[in-house]
């Protein structure tokens, strides 16, 4: 292939993964939103954190705020708010006794799976219901895809 020809083809391979891109996005956003609110288990910082904390295991007030990118009197106020309602608990830190740990409760591990089996059963339920066995075929590869892109 000539210089000239990968030229022109490399800024048009640019723009289609641009514009793909930002596609990709916009669809992912509206899909997460909407499965969240079809299946009832609406985002916000209460079970946000109680995700991270899935995800992560223990961790202090400070690194969960950071993470979380909130303050750390704001993360310190929803994580109380949180022991109170007996989803998460705070361990006194073993490497450190003046601080202490976020644990995700059993409570809490059950609200989470839960939640996560709301979504699964909606999205298995529109699967069904708006989608071919061709199609699905064509999410399962393209779901492998977006792992690619995530790893």
């Amino acid at each position: 292939m000539s210089q000239s020809k990968r030229a022109t083809t490399q800024p048009s391979d640019a723009t289609e993964a641009a514009l793909l891109a930002e596609s990709l996005r916009e669809v992912v956003s509206r899909f997460v939103k909407s499965a969240r609110e079809q299946s009832g288990t609406g985002s916000n910082a209460q079970n946000e954190t109680l995700a991270a904390l899935e995800r992560t295991g223990p961790v202090s007030i400070a690194t969960l705020a950071e993470r979380r990118n909130v303050t750390h009197q704001t993360m310190r106020l929803i994580v109380m708010k949180l022991v109170e309602q007996n989803l998460l608990t705070l361990k006194q830190n073993s490497d450190d006794r003046r601080a202490y740990l976020v644990y995700l409760s059993d409570a809490g591990q059950r609200q989470m799976a839960r939640e996560r089996a709301a979504r699964e059963h909606w999205l298995t339920e529109r699967l069904l219901v708006k989608t071919s066995p061709e199609e699905r075929r064509l999410l399962k590869a393209a779901a492998h895809l977006l792992e690619r892109l995530i790893d």
